[in-house]
């Protein structure tokens, strides 16, 4: 099922995000954890794509592996230092795999390259352009309510995701964001700058403090004094730290369905557990968390 059909039904959604390996020697574990996040029957799950390619091939192993189960899949494709002849070819792998929807990225910069001048592709709206050229592809683009971190300035940044919808684009799922007021302040910019898509809030619920320091290292991510205390409190209390972690999680969704955001990606790290505790806390609230 194209994800775009998924978030015009007009229902609260719950999407759920993995990662595949990065060595053949950790894949049965990865396939493991993923198969018990299919088993929670998500709206869909989104598979990542490491650097520079660096996991294509489980990407594509993992998200057909989805489809298979009956779990609509979106994978991941990125264009770093890519050729139009190496992304159709990709292209042609994922629709032979089954899979209808793809999130385009343009990916990080490998380590050392400061610049994109010779590439084919410099930015996702060009990648955008070409998924619609070469298949009946569902394509969504992730945007950055505090910013893409390269970019000067918000408006810089809304300009870029308005470029990327006006490519193709049919969906956002946001970068995490912990303060939920960012993201409101951010949607109504979107909207006032002319982006209708539907926006899926993006929440990860930190179950460990050095993860929280690779977050803020990586996206630049603004952290509110609730949830640093949170993290001082509990740092030393793995199982109580991923209790708080996901309560502080839950009351983000509460709060954005409440809101009127009905559409929320849960980036899981890989973790049933967590993602099955949230689903529980929304059993009543959206319709794909309730069990039969």
């Amino acid at each position: 099922m194209k994800i775009s059909e998924i978030l015009n039904k007009n229902v609260p959604t719950l999407s759920l995000e993995v990662f595949p390996p990065k060595t053949d020697d950790k894949y049965e574990s990865v396939e493991k954890s993923v198969n018990e996040i299919v088993e929670l029957n998500p709206d869909f799950m989104s598979v990542t794509y490491g650097a520079a390619g660096s996991t294509r091939k489980y990407t594509t192993a993992i998200a057909s592996n989805i489809e298979k189960h009956s779990v609509t899949a979106l994978a991941h494709l990125t264009c770093v230092n890519a050729s139009e002849e190496t992304i159709r070819k990709q292209l042609g792998e994922l629709k032979e795999a089954g899979i209808d929807n793809i999130l385009a990225l343009r990916g990080d910069l490998p380590e050392g390259v400061e610049s994109t001048d010779d590439w084919v592709f410099k930015h996702a709206n060009e990648l955008t352009e070409v998924i619609k050229k070469y298949g009946d592809f569902c394509v969504g683009g992730a945007c950055y309510p505090e910013k893409h971190p390269e970019a000067e300035h918000i408006k810089t940044d809304i300009l870029n995701t308005k470029r990327k919808v006006d490519a193709g684009c049919e969906f956002l799922t946001t970068q995490m964001f912990f303060d939920n007021n960012i993201f409101y302040n951010y949607l109504y910019r979107l909207r006032e700058a002319g982006v209708t898509v539907p926006v899926i809030a993006g929440i990860m619920p930190v179950t460990n403090a050095k993860q929280m320091e690779r977050i803020i290292k990586l996206s630049q991510a603004f952290i509110p004094r609730r949830y640093v205390a949170l993290l001082d409190r509990f740092s030393d209390e793995p199982a109580a730290l991923k209790q708080a972690a996901i309560a502080y999680a839950t009351d983000q969704i509460l709060d954005l369905l409440a809101n009127g955001i009905d559409h929320i990606h849960i980036y899981t790290m890989n973790k049933p557990d967590v993602a099955a505790k949230i689903q529980e806390n929304l059993s009543e609230i959206i319709p794909s968390c309730k069990k039969a």
